[in-house]
């Protein structure tokens, strides 16, 4: 079983705006209860009891909202999602956490999700195991998507690169440890980075989700997103 998880809430969530101009995009209520704290729950009910959200804009909110549930840290700049997570690895512990963006928002299939992540997860062979969904069948996808990776059929992911599409995209989840970020770099950089480093060793996997995944990136996809929901 997992106990820890990281939730990245720092962003500005610029295409949602102007609802972003005064609520962070964690916060915004689809079908009753916000993004972050339909994902707090599911954490909570899947045994995670170490739960830290980073926060920059509009932070305050976020942490009054679930200060009590969390440990909160708080950026004076952003770090982007690798440094946000190196930022925090004193408070994830060696033991191996989730990464999940705040904005997240899914349905599980016939099992939890999170206890499909956590049963596959495997540090002799894997650095970083990333949640994927089938680029066809994600809701609220828009026209520009073309999908992120590749799964082989031993379970590893390879990055689509300069291909026009792959079948899967990143669904926003990952698991991982501190090894991962072993010789990364003080600073702002992404998670990517470390993946493509864990892809060229052979030690990147992917799992594909089996329920609802939305991608809540506009007005219009929360509107879907509350129309499914609702």
């Amino acid at each position: 079983m997992i106990r820890s998880a990281m939730i990245l809430a720092a962003g500005r969530g610029e295409r949602m705006r102007p609802l972003t101009d005064s609520i962070p995009k964690p916060l915004i209520p689809v079908a009753g209860r916000s993004m972050l704290e339909r994902t707090m729950d599911r954490l909570q009910r899947g045994g995670v009891q170490n739960v830290v959200v980073n926060v920059h804009h509009l932070g305050n909110q976020i942490a009054e909202r679930i200060g009590g549930r969390a440990r909160i840290v708080r950026e004076d700049r952003l770090l982007e999602t690798g440094g946000s997570v190196r930022n925090a690895l004193p408070l994830l512990g060696n033991a191996p956490f989730f990464v999940l963006n705040g904005d997240g928002l899914w349905r599980d299939g016939p099992e939890s999700m999170l206890g499909r992540l956590a049963a596959m997860w495997d540090p002799n062979r894997m650095d970083a195991l990333l949640l994927l969904h089938p680029l066809a069948k994600a809701i609220g996808r828009e026209e520009k998507d073309r999908g992120d990776y590749y799964l082989e059929p031993d379970g590893r992911a390879r990055h689509r690169g300069t291909a026009e599409t792959a079948p899967y995209l990143f669904a926003s989840i990952s698991v991982c440890d501190s090894r991962l970020f072993n010789g990364s770099p003080e600073g702002p950089f992404s998670l990517l980075k470390l993946w493509t480093r864990s892809e060229q060793a052979g030690r990147l996997y992917g799992l594909v989700h089996d329920g609802d995944w939305f991608h809540v990136g506009t007005p219009a996809a929360l509107a879907e997103a509350e129309r499914v929901l609702g």
